[in-house]
């Protein structure tokens, strides 16, 4: 007697999909919103707009058969006048980027800001950007002793122009975020469900901080 022969019907993998909040900061001109445009878009413009309040922009990655990550970057304005009023916006982060100046004030300000469930600081990555300059030498380490002396996860040589290590960085802050215990893991809001009245009370106290001060702040060189 022939055996019979059955179709084997394979069920699909359920698709775990996750909602993270990272955080980009740093001073102005460093190339925060270039680095996620590069990542975002997949393209660089030379011409340099001031970010203002807060910008937001998604990515999404399918990064196995059953994980699916939606990264939503928190690209937040570099002036340091920002300082005191942009704790809203840190709620509710897994992880942050800096981008590179070597400033020890904006990893106080995350770690002061931005904690996890746990109340543990969250996890956070440094960038030197700009680093397609011929003029600029990076010393490795001394920016190895920098990161772990404060904590930094890890960091990457980069360059929003050439895109180089752009998303080599991402995923492997992306890997670490995954790596986190799940009851950690906490979901980032809707940017479009946030009030506008928020942005715009930011920048009304922007230019009120402009006003109100006759010297201009001091600007570092991005990469040292």
């Amino acid at each position: 007697m022939a055996a019979a022969s059955a179709a084997v019907e394979l069920t699909p993998a359920t698709v775990q999909e996750h909602l993270y909040k990272v955080l980009v900061i740093g001073e102005f001109g460093v190339g925060k919103t270039s680095v996620i445009r590069r990542y975002t878009e997949g393209y660089f413009s030379p011409n340099y707009k001031l970010t203002i309040g807060v910008d937001f922009a998604l990515k999404s990655l399918d990064w196995n058969d059953t994980t699916k990550v939606n990264l939503q970057l928190w690209d937040i304005a570099g002036h340091e006048r920002f300082g005191h009023m942009t704790r809203v916006y840190y709620k509710y982060a897994i992880a942050a980027i800096v981008v590179f100046d070597l400033s020890r004030q904006w990893l106080d300000d995350v770690n002061s800001k931005v904690m996890l469930s746990n109340e543990q600081p969250v996890p956070v990555l440094l960038l030197a950007n700009k680093c397609d300059i011929e003029e600029v030498s990076i010393e490795q380490e001394r920016i190895d002793s920098f990161c772990k002396e404060h904590n930094f996860i890890g960091w990457f040589p980069t360059s929003a122009k050439t895109n180089m290590n752009i998303d080599e960085a991402m995923n492997f802050l992306v890997e670490h975020i995954l790596s986190l215990p799940s009851e950690i893991q906490q979901p980032g809001p809707d940017p479009q469900s946030m009030p506008g009245s928020i942005v715009s009370s930011l920048e009304t106290s922007y230019t009120r901080g402009l006003d109100s001060s006759s010297s201009s702040s001091e600007r570092r060189p991005c990469c040292t």
